[in-house]
């Protein structure tokens, strides 16, 4: 229920409790029976009510709201943050890798579809963007594997990623098994 809703129905059950009120009020002067007057009270009360219960709802429910807008506020002022501060790392990570790529002899391609397939791009996703065939992602991604004496996607993304990641074993105080390719990192 939105607030556009909250309201009408708050409305209506003011105007339930006026039209309750306003009849108490004119039975009362007319003498009505008390039973009568019990049962019309009860129900303007229990409108009443509903009234109180609604105007709870949507204060809390707008104090909540702002809270999170806080929340989202502050959160993105920290992913802001976040993102200057890493800019530096990530641009030279970056740049290690190229290195890397570079000392694998991989040719200009076969390092744009490396770092595609570090994002963990589709070949099909490769081959769309680098406007070519899946076939031909497919072989430069073989290429780059073998040059870099590789199994495949894994290892390369292990190849990078593995000594920026905490693992269970370099806790433990194990090293990592070696990989085949010379490591300028």
């Amino acid at each position: 229920m939105n607030t556009r809703d909250h309201l009408i129905l708050l409305a209506v059950l003011i105007l339930i409790t006026a039209i309750i009120a306003t009849d108490l009020a004119i039975d009362f002067r007319e003498g009505v029976a008390f039973w009568h007057l019990f049962v019309e009270g009860a129900a303007g009360l229990l409108a009443l009510g509903g009234t109180f219960f609604i105007l709870k709802g949507m204060i809390r429910l707008r104090r909540d709201l702002n809270q999170e807008r806080k929340l989202s506020a502050t959160l993105k002022v920290e992913a802001e943050q976040w993102q200057r501060r890493s800019k530096t790392y990530l641009e030279g990570l970056s740049s290690l890798i190229d290195q890397q790529l570079s000392a694998w002899s991989l040719t200009p391609a076969e390092r744009e579809v490396a770092f595609l397939l570090l994002k963990g791009l589709s070949l099909k996703d490769i081959a769309r963007l680098r406007k070519t065939t899946e076939k031909t992602s497919r072989v430069q991604a073989m290429a780059i594997y073998a040059k870099a004496g590789l199994a495949g996607r894994s290892e390369l993304s292990a190849f990078f990623l593995e000594d920026l990641l905490p693992s269970d074993a370099t806790r433990d105080n194990l090293s990592p098994p070696e990989h085949p390719a010379t490591n300028i990192l």
